[in-house]
Parts: structure tokens; C-alpha cells; sequence
């Protein structure tokens, strides 16, 4: 076999699981061609938490731009931080359903064109000619446009990774990809500080604190490089090898069924038993199992019409959805995967999209000096927090994925988080500025070594590749419905009972998410696509000692 073949192999998942063991490599260890994966999707979500945590900054130097260093009104802050999340859910659930009825490569690379026409709208908002509430207002419209594509690259980008992986590292693979998030915000919270110095002359020392404005555009505008850089590779990748095979057997099984019910009608038979099991056998449509190949020549695989293909596809997709979820089975499943990352989102973005007010409260932002001054050590706070607390956390969950599982890994999170959550809300008021970045970073860290790595990888692994598009959109669209609440309730939660209080609140759902946690298999080592070849195999049964009864 030639390297070529080889590596196509290894892409597509269909090299067996104890072929690969015996290479001998840890799972962290990547060949050539992971990484060429890692770098076409991983940038997309690098660029997902830049733009998504960019705000922070842009807001606070807008404060200085438009309303003179002023708190922004409470429901317009809240707005613009919400908006990108609410464009999100728009995304996750459209990109998602795409994803699995028209394929992936079908959709890959629309949701990042997406994300470069909302971020060059948002350079233009017109902070000199519109007023300073039409601004933000301005501002937010197209940031609900960016989190469209943001959010479209959530289900895009876990299957797209999920279809290439080998099951033995397929975790690791999703958390390399989800790790880009800690290296957005990494290099967001830097660049930011860096263009900052280097207008530190004209709005420190000549007092030009407007020029805040130039600030904030020349960041923003740093994530089109990255972004115009995957974008043709994203176009023109082919579709994966296990989501054309589902989509073989898929209309394999279909065409099955049908001739069956038209045997079993023309000899006269009862087909109530059939009928009444057919939304197993007509939306359990992933391949038997990954040794048996269909008999059917290429030539008879589906209708000979590419739009027929297409318009069944559609069609089908929604109905296969609800008839597989309808089992508890698999609705505990997206239940679990749903639940834990709304609750999860909840915490980490009424965090993370707020850290900037957190930083400001404890005072990093110093009570005296320059407005310049203030805004710097802003942004050098939440470098410090960025770099001592998300990138190590994410790797911690790359190199253990494998031998901790992800259940272990999403339940110590979520505890451990709400341990850091307690001593920030308890000792709020009284802990000295280095004990509250140790404890903030600490936080970040067993976020990201926990629930917000595994929330992203658990819907990529436990759903089959026919349903696991749209299923990690709504699972994700559920997540963003809990930053949406925290990003419009923070602030005015924070004025009305404290901050304290809201992080006890994040608390709480920390708790829950741990519990929730337990509706959820390991899914290390676990091949969603042979379960359901499975459950098929005991529905043919049932169907055949039904046909014998009657």
C-alpha cells in the first residue's frame, strides 16, 4: 500500500483501532496529515475565540471613545456582548442540519466567509457620525452576523475532525482543535496589549484617549489574516470517507425497505409490525459494521439524479432526527450533552465575557493614574489570566483525554471549578489582587481542563456520523443560550445583588453540571457508528419474529 493510501486511510478512521496501537505512538503524537487537519480546522476556532473574547477590550475602549471613560448603559453592554452568541445558536443549528444532509464538504468554508464579511462590517462602525448608543447598536447588529459563522464552525469543525480521526485518538484530535480557543484569546488579550504601547505616545503623553478608537480596530481587524489564510483549503476539502459510506448505506438500507414492504404487501402479509418499527430501521441509517461492505454495485447505490439525491435528503433529515432521539436511550444522550453545556456556558462566559468588569473591581485597573493606564493594565490582566489559565488547560486535557476519559475529565471540571468559584464569591471583597488572579487563573485552568474542552468533544463522539452534525449544533446552540443569559444578565445582576452573588449563581451550575454529567457514557474507546449497527441488527430481529408471529 502506498503512503498516500495510507494516510488517506488513516484520515478517513478505517485503519483498525489495534493496527494503530501496536505503532506504539501516543495519541498526542500526530502524523502529517492530522496536522494539516489540525491547521484547517484548528485555525477556524482560533479565530472563533479571538473574535468571540475581542470584545472585552473593544468595549472597555469604547467607554473612553464614546462616552468618556463612563460606565456603557447596562443594556446596550449587555447587547453587544450577547450579540456574537445569539448570531451563534442562528449558526450552530443551520450549519449543523447542512452539515448532515447536504455533506461537509457541501458547507465547509461558508460559515468562515461568514465571519471575514462580519468582521470587515465591524471596522466600519461609524463611532464619529452616529451617536454612541447607534454605534453599539451599529456594532452588535454585525456581530450578531459574526456569530453566525462563529457558531456554524462549532458543528463544522467537530465533524470534520470527528469523520478524519482514528478512534483511538479521536479525542485528542477534538481537544487539539478546541485547545485554538485558549490561543485566540491568548493572542487576542497580547495583541491588544501591544497595539495599546504603541499608542501609548499620542493618547498618554498628548492625552488623546479618543485614539482608543484606532486601538480596537487595528485588533479586530488582525483576525482577517488568519482567516483569509484557511479559507481556500477550507472550500475545497473533500468529503470524509465514513460520511460517504453512512450516506451509502443510508440509501442502501432505504431501498431495502421499501422492496421489503412491497414483498410483504404483494404476498398479502401484515406489515403493522414493520410499520410500527420502521423509524428504527428508517433512521438508524449508519453502515452494519465496519467489516461488512454492501453488496450493492456503485451503479445501484440511490437514485441515478443528483437533485433527487438531494431533495430525499432534505427532506428525510429532520424526521431521521426525531425518530432516532425519540428513544430514551439516545435522548438522554442530547439531553446530557445539551444540559451540561448550557449550564457550563453560563459560568464561563458570564466570566470570561465580563473579565474585564471583574479585573476593574478588584481594583487592577488601579484607582489613579491615566486613562491610557488604566486600559493597559486592563489588557495586561487579562493576558496574565489567559496565559496562566486557558492555554495550560487545554493541553492538560490533550495529553490525558485518552487515558482519563472524558466523563472523569467533564465531572472534576465542573467540581473543581465550583470550588474556585466559592473562594472567588466568599472571599470577593477581602482577597489581595495576586491571590485573586491565582484563584481566577485556577478557575480558567480547570475550565478548560474540564467541562468547556468536553462539552465540545462529548457530541463529536457519542452521536453517530449520520446525526452528529446537528446534533453537536444543538447541543452547542443550548450552550449559547447560557452565555446569552449570562452576557444580558451580568451586569445588571452584578448592580442589583453584587458580584459576589452572580458568582455564586455560576456556582450552582457548576454543581448541576457535574450531575448532569451523569446521563452520559464514556465514550473513550467507543464507535458510535458500530452501537447503532448494533441496535439495527436486534431491530431486524424483532422485525423477523414479528413477521413469524403473523
Amino acid at each position: 500500500m502506498s503512503s498516500a493510501q495510507e494516510n488517506e486511510r488513516e484520515v478517513s478512521g478505517s485503519v483498525p483501532l489495534e493496527e494503530i496501537e501496536r505503532s506504539g505512538k501516543p495519541a498526542f503524537v500526530l502524523s502529517l496529515t492530522e496536522v494539516k487537519l489540525l491547521g484547517i480546522a484548528g485555525v477556524g476556532f482560533f479565530l472563533d475565540a479571538y473574535d468571540l473574547f475581542i470584545i472585552n477590550p473593544v468595549l472597555t475602549m469604547l467607554q473612553y471613545r464614546l462616552y468618556g471613560g463612563n460606565a456603557l448603559p447596562v443594556g446596550l453592554h449587555g447587547f453587544v456582548n450577547a450579540s456574537a452568541n445569539i448570531g451563534s445558536v442562528i449558526g450552530q443549528f443551520t450549519f449543523g442540519y447542512l452539515a448532515d444532509a447536504l455533506g461537509r464538504s457541501a458547507i465547509y468554508g461558508k460559515e468562515l466567509m461568514l465571519i471575514i464579511f462580519a468582521t470587515i462590517m465591524c471596522l466600519t462602525t461609524p463611532t464619529g457620525s452616529l451617536s454612541p448608543n447607534s454605534s453599539l447598536i451599529y456594532l452588535g447588529i454585525f456581530r450578531i452576523i459574526l456569530g453566525i459563522g462563529v457558531g456554524g464552525d462549532y458543528p463544522m469543525s467537530a465533524s470534520v475532525t470527528s469523520d478524519r480521526s482514528n478512534l483511538y485518538k479521536r479525542g485528542t484530535m477534538l481537544a487539539y482543535i478546541f485547545a485554538n480557543q485558549g490561543w485566540g484569546s491568548f493572542i487576542g488579550s497580547l495583541n491588544t496589549v501591544i497595539v495599546l504601547a504603541c499608542y501609548k505616545h499620542v493618547m498618554n503623553d498628548e492625552g488623546e484617549t479618543s485614539k482608543a478608537d484606532g486601538v480596537w480596530r487595528i485588533v479586530v481587524a488582525l483576525s482577517l489574516i488568519p482567516a483569509f489564510a484557511t479559507l481556500y483549503q477550507r472550500l475545497t476539502m473533500p468529503e470524509s470517507t465514513r460520511y460517504t459510506e453512512a450516506r451509502r448505506m443510508a440509501e442502501n438500507q432505504e431501498a431495502d425497505l421499501e422492496k421489503e414492504v412491497r414483498a410483504l404487501k404483494n404476498v398479502g402479509h401484515n406489515t403493522e409490525g414493520i410499520a410500527a418499527s420502521s423509524s428504527l430501521s428508517g433512521s438508524d441509517i449508519e453502515k452494519e459494521d465496519r467489516t461488512q461492505e454492501s453488496t450493492v454495485p456503485p451503479s445501484q447505490n440511490g437514485p441515478a439524479n443528483p437533485e433527487a439525491i438531494a431533495t430525499k435528503k432534505d427532506k428525510a433529515q429532520i424526521g431521521e432526527f426525531i425518530a432516532y432521539f425519540s428513544e430514551w436511550r439516545h435522548a438522554k444522550h442530547l439531553i446530557g450533552t445539551c444540559v451540561c453545556w448550557f449550564l457550563l456556558d453560563i459560568a464561563f462566559y458570564g466570566i470570561n465575557l465580563n473579565q474585564n468588569v471583574v479585573l476593574t473591581q478588584i481594583g487592577f485597573a488601579g484607582k489613579t493614574g491615566s486613562d491610557w493606564e488604566k486600559l493597559f493594565k486592563v489588557s495586561t490582566g487579562n493576558l496574565i489570566v489567559t496565559a496562566l489559565g486557558f492555554v495550560p488547560g487545554y493541553y492538560a486535557t490533550v495529553l490525558t483525554i485518552e487515558k482519563l476519559g472524558r466523563k472523569w475529565i467533564q465531572i472534576q471540571g465542573f467540581l473543581l471549578a465550583a470550588l474556585f468559584l466559592g473562594i472567588l464569591a466568599g472571599k470577593f471583597n477581602t482577597l489581595s489582587h495576586a491571590a485573586f488572579i491565582v484563584n481566577f487563573a485556577l478557575l480558567q485552568f480547570f475550565f478548560n481542563f474540564g467541562a468547556n474542552a468536553t462539552t465540545y468533544c462529548y457530541p463529536a463522539e457519542v452521536f453517530p456520523t449520520r446525526f452528529r452534525a446537528f446534533a453537536h449544533g444543538v447541543s452547542a446552540a443550548s450552550g449559547k443560550a447560557g452565555a446569552i443569559i449570562s452576557a444580558l444578565a451580568f451586569n445588571a445582576l452584578s448592580q442589583d445583588i453584587g458580584t459576589p452573588a452572580v458568582l455564586w449563581i455560576f456556582f450552582g451550575c457548576c454543581i448541576a453540571g457535574a450531575f448532569f454529567t451523569l446521563l452520559l457514557p464514556e465514550v473513550k474507546g467507543r464507535d458510535p457508528d458500530l452501537v447503532l449497527a448494533q441496535e439495527i441488527r436486534e431491530a431486524r430481529a424483532n422485525q423477523q419474529v414479528l413477521k413469524g408471529v403473523t
